[in-house]
C-alpha cells in the first residue's frame, strides 16, 4: 500500500511539474494575428451596391451634422459640399474619394518595437475593455473604479500573452479628476507597459496632452512620422458629429496619429431595426468621419469602425452575441474591405451582470464573428461585463485566455509533409495508439491551444484541490499573474520627463469632477 501511494505520489509530482511549467508566467507576448482562414461573407454584389448606393443617397439628401464647429463647417464648404447651418450633405462620390487617400494597412508603434503591430489586412490586433466606470471582482464586488484599479488591468494586460495592445480607458478612475484623469492614465500605459496603447479623446487639448507625452516618449519627430497611437473615435449616431469627438478627431488626424471611426449602434434606438437599413447608416457615418480625418489630413491613419449591437424591446437594454448583431458585423467587414480599410468591430460583448453562462455565450460569440468577419482591430477582447459598465478582473483573465483559442483558430489547417502524419500512421498501424510514438512526441508542445485557465483534470483530483468553479480559478490567476508581474525598464531621463509633465499640468489648474 505504501509502495502504492509512493507511485501515485511520484506520478503526481511530475504531472504538477508539467503543469506548474504551462501555468508559468510568461512576459512573451504572441504576435498580433495574421488569419489564414476565410472571411464570412453574408452579402452578395446586389446587397453590398445597394446599401452602398443608399449610404451615398443619405449623405446627399439628408446629410449629416457637425454641430458646434465652424471650423470643420468650413472645411465641408472649401471641398464642395452643400452646408446649410450646421447640416452637411455631401455630394454623391465625394466621401468615397476624399477616404481614397487613407492607407489601408499602417504600423503602431510600441515603445518596445518587438511589440509593433500591423492594422489592416489580414492581421487582427487584441485590446482590452474600453470605458467602465465600474469594475468588479470576486472579493470586492461591483464598484466605481479608482486608479489603483486601472493600474492593475494595465499590469494585467501586459502580463497576458494573447492581447497585443494595452488599450485605452480599461476602467475610468473616478478617484481622480475629470480633467486631470487622462494624464495619469496615459502615464500608466507608458511605464507598466511596453506594448501600444490608447490616447485620450474627451477633448482636444486631453488628445494634445497624449501627443505631447508621447513626444517625450517616443521623440516628437518620431511621433509626427510614425503612428503611436490609435485611438477611439465615436459617431453620435444617428448622423451627428459632435465637437467634442471631431476636435480629438482633428488634433490626432493633424499629428499622424490614428484614429477609429466608429458609429455607435444600437439596431433599433441609433439605427433602423432591420440589418440592411443599420449597414447603410454606418457606412455614411464612417465615409463621412473618414473623409474629414483626411480633410484634416491627406493620408491620416484611420479605422473603419462599428460598434454595433440591438436592442431588448421588453428593457430597452442593449443585447449582446445576436444573431443581428453579427449579420451587421459581417456585413461592415465587407464594406471596409471594398474600400480599402483597416476594420474595427466586435469585443468580449455580454450583458450579463457576472461572468457567468450568459457572459460566456454571448461573448463566445461576439469573439468568433469578430475573427471570421475580417475584425483588424478588436477593442474590448477582455474584460466586458454588463453592456461595457462594468470592467471585471475575473472575466479580463478568462477571456484574455480564450483569446489564445482565436490565434489557434486563425492559422488555418496545414498540410505540409509534418501535419500529414504519414509516418506517424506508418508507425502505429492498424489497433495501435498515438500516445508515443515520434510524431506525438516532437509536436504534443505546439499541437494544441493549451487553456492557462480552464480546469481539464479527473474529478477526483478537482473535487480534492477545492472543487473550484471558473470564477474561483480566474480570481486565482489574477492574483497570481499581479504577483508577477515586472515592471518593464524605461529609460530614466524619460521617465523623469513624464512625470514632470504630468505634475505640472496638473497644477496647472484646479480639479474639476465634472
Amino acid at each position: 500500500m505504501a509502495e502504492a501511494d509512493t507511485r501515485r505520489r511520484a506520478r503526481g509530482g511530475g504531472g504538477a511539474a508539467r503543469r506548474a511549467e504551462r501555468g508559468a508566467v510568461s512576459f512573451e507576448t504572441a504576435r498580433y494575428i495574421e488569419r489564414n482562414i476565410p472571411n464570412f461573407e453574408v452579402l452578395n454584389e446586389e446587397a453590398l451596391e445597394i446599401i452602398e448606393h443608399n449610404a451615398e443617397t443619405i449623405l446627399e439628401e439628408i446629410g449629416v451634422n457637425f454641430v458646434n464647429n465652424p471650423g470643420a463647417l468650413q472645411r465641408w464648404r472649401d471641398a464642395g459640399a452643400d452646408v446649410q447651418g450646421e447640416r452637411v450633405r455631401i455630394p454623391r462620390g465625394l466621401a468615397r474619394n476624399l477616404c481614397k487617400t487613407a492607407p489601408s494597412q499602417f504600423t503602431q508603434h510600441a515603445r518596445n518595437p518587438a511589440r509593433n503591430v500591423e492594422i489592416g489586412g489580414r492581421n487582427l490586433v487584441l485590446a482590452p475593455v474600453y470605458g467602465p466606470p465600474f469594475v468588479h471582482d470576486a472579493k470586492g464586488g461591483r464598484r466605481y473604479a479608482t486608479l489603483a484599479d486601472f493600474q492593475k488591468f494595465v499590469k494585467l494586460g501586459y502580463m497576458s500573452k494573447w492581447l497585443h495592445h494595452s488599450g485605452g480607458t480599461v476602467c475610468e478612475p473616478t478617484d481622480v479628476p475629470v480633467n486631470k484623469r487622462h494624464l495619469d492614465m496615459l502615464l500608466a500605459h507608458m511605464q507598466l507597459s511596453d506594448k501600444p496603447f490608447m490616447g485620450s479623446v474627451t477633448e482636444a487639448s486631453r488628445a494634445q496632452d497624449s501627443v505631447d507625452m508621447c513626444g517625450i516618449l517616443f521623440g516628437k519627430d518620431f511621433v509626427q512620422e510614425n503612428t503611436v497611437m490609435t485611438s477611439l473615435i465615436n459617431i453620435n449616431s444617428p448622423l451627428t458629429f459632435d465637437d467634442v469627438m471631431m476636435g480629438a478627431l482633428e488634433v490626432y488626424a493633424a499629428n499622424n496619429q490614428a484614429a477609429i471611426i466608429s458609429p455607435f449602434i444600437v439596431g433599433g434606438a441609433m439605427a433602423p431595426v432591420s440589418v440592411a437599413g443599420t449597414l447603410t447608416q454606418v457606412l455614411a457615418e464612417v465615409l463621412a468621419g473618414i473623409a474629414y480625418s483626411q480633410l484634416i489630413r491627406k493620408g491620416a491613419p484611420v479605422i473603419f469602425g462599428a460598434f454595433v449591437t440591438s436592442i431588448d424591446m421588453n428593457s430597452g437594454a442593449p443585447t449582446f452575441g445576436t444573431p443581428e448583431a453579427s449579420h451587421i458585423t459581417y456585413g461592415a467587414g465587407q464594406l471596409a474591405r471594398r474600400l480599402g480599410l483597416p476594420f474595427r468591430s466586435a469585443g468580449s460583448f455580454c450583458g450579463s451582470k457576472l461572468p457567468d453562462a450568459q457572459a460566456a455565450y454571448e461573448t463566445a460569440n461576439s469573439l468568433n464573428m469578430g475573427l471570421l468577419s475580417g475584425v483588424n482591430f478588436m477593442l474590448h477582447a477582455c474584460g466586458w461585463l454588463e453592456g461595457g459598465l462594468v470592467a471585471s478582473f475575473e472575466k479580463f483573465v478568462m477571456d484574455a485566455d480564450q483569446l489564445g483559442a482565436l490565434h489557434h483558430l486563425a492559422r488555418g489547417v496545414e498540410v505540409d509533409a509534418n501535419a500529414q502524419a504519414m509516418d506517424a500512421i506508418r508507425e502505429v498501424g492498424p489497433g495501435g495508439h498515438y500516445l508515443g510514438c515520434a510524431h506525438t512526441q516532437a509536436n504534443f508542445k505546439n499541437a494544441f491551444w493549451k487553456s492557462d485557465l480552464l480546469d481539464y483534470k479527473p474529478f477526483e483530483t478537482w473535487s480534492e484541490e477545492g472543487a473550484r468553479d471558473t470564477m474561483a480559478l480566474a480570481s486565482a490567476r489574477v492574483e497570481k499573474l499581479l504577483a508577477e508581474y515586472q515592471q518593464p525598464a524605461m529609460d530614466p531621463a524619460i521617465n523623469e520627463a513624464l512625470n514632470a509633465y504630468v505634475a505640472q499640468k496638473k497644477a496647472s489648474e484646479p480639479d474639476s469632477f465634472m
